[in-house]
């Protein structure tokens, strides 16, 4: 059984940075998943697209939301099974829950659609 699992959200200021972790279990993450993605959702609103890493036999190819280009850069770690989200220069709208998610299938998915897998979770609260 496929989980996803995050963790490294919390309480952070204007300005700062946190790292978010998407840990996999139940398949090996290179061989079984050929997408990543990270979502996001506010209170009352739709979730919508942070930002996606697909890869391929000749490397990574990202993919991010106008809104947090050039702030956040995701990543991967087949050793750990990991993907990661840095988030630096925070600011009061990236308030939200952050999710991950994976599927097996290659290229830039932007939708929740897209994705098979989820994780539960987890708050990001950038207070001014």
């Amino acid at each position: 059984q496929v989980q996803l699992v995050e963790s490294g959200g919390g309480l952070v200021q204007t300005g700062g940075s946190l790292r978010l972790s998407c840990a996999a279990s139940g398949r090996t993450f290179s061989s079984y998943f050929n997408t990543m993605g990270w979502f996001r959702q506010c209170p009352g609103k739709e979730r919508e697209f942070v930002a996606a890493i697909t890869w391929r036999f000749i490397g990574n190819y990202t993919y991010y939301a106008d809104s947090v280009k050039g702030r956040f850069t995701i990543s991967r770690e087949s050793a750990k099974n990991t993907a990661y989200l840095q988030m630096n220069s925070l600011k009061s709208e990236d308030t939200a829950v952050y999710y991950c998610a994976a599927r097996t299938t290659r290229g830039a998915a932007q939708t929740d659609g897209e994705y098979d897998y989820w994780g539960q979770g987890t708050q990001v609260t950038v207070s001014s």
